[in-house]
């Protein structure tokens, strides 16, 4: 699929990750419609330096967590554009959770935004692209997912819901529309992260050092632009560490 002109949501689209994500794809020539929920400043930087070099973005709030504003998300982005030729499924939140000490509350709120709402925004998007006889949805898993932390086992579950939900939609949504995964490693560490578990992180790597945004943004790229015949696959760009 080549990326000029093609419609492209990416959902937690305004920072981190999905920052070097909408920057990349804008910069091949996409059209970005990039949610965010409560990063309205950096979403509005973001678009006026995509802007100032010739991109085009247009921006989209939404509260994910809530299932009726995903359905929402996808009719709004519809709307303005026609179509949606490509879902990145981007948006979550981490934090600890030590085994022991969880509660519902951080349960759900992890679950719910990191999985539940791939699940239906997929669900929402993908009559669009059936429709256009063409589509891709990309999910950003986790190598945490494979081998998780003790302190952070709802949210490795969650991104573990991610690899099963890739594999199934690539088969419920085949042959129009293919469905990959990205799992990434240490890359763009929290700005509260410990040291100490910055520094283990990085040495459960075979490369001994962190990843960027930048190599997860051109992952994307590729399962956009590089190749048509890749579906139900999961990507690790972690630096080796799921062959730990």
């Amino acid at each position: 699929m080549n990326l000029n002109q093609r419609i492209v949501l990416i959902t937690g689209g305004a920072v981190r990750v999905g920052r070097a994500i909408s920057k990349e794809l804008a910069a091949a020539g996409a059209v970005i419609a990039c949610h965010y929920h409560s990063s309205e400043a950096q979403a509005i930087r973001l678009k006026r330096e995509i802007e100032d070099e010739g991109g085009q973005i247009e921006l989209f709030r939404a509260d994910l967590s809530d299932l009726s504003s995903c359905k929402n998300l996808i009719a709004a982005v519809r709307q303005a554009y026609g179509k949606i030729d490509v879902l990145v499924n981007n948006a979550a939140v981490f934090f600890k959770t030590p085994f022991g000490s969880v509660n519902e509350k951080q349960w759900d709120t992890l679950l719910n935004l990191n999985l539940k709402s791939v699940f239906f925004l997929s669900q929402e998007v993908s009559p669009v692209m059936q429709a256009q006889k063409s589509g891709k949805i990309i999910n950003i898993g986790d190598s945490g997912a494979l081998t998780p932390f003790p302190s952070y086992l709802p949210y490795s579950i969650s991104k573990a819901g991610v690899i099963a939900l890739t594999k199934g939609l690539a088969k419920a949504l085949a042959p129009q529309i293919q469905v990959n995964c990205i799992n990434p490693g240490p890359v763009l560490f929290p700005q509260d992260f410990p040291e100490k578990d910055k520094e283990f992180a990085i040495n459960q790597t075979l490369l001994k050092r962190a990843g960027s945004g930048e190599d997860v943004a051109r992952t994307v790229r590729f399962l956009i632009e590089g190749s048509d015949y890749i579906t139900g696959e999961c990507i690790a760009v972690d630096g080796g560490r799921h062959i730990r």
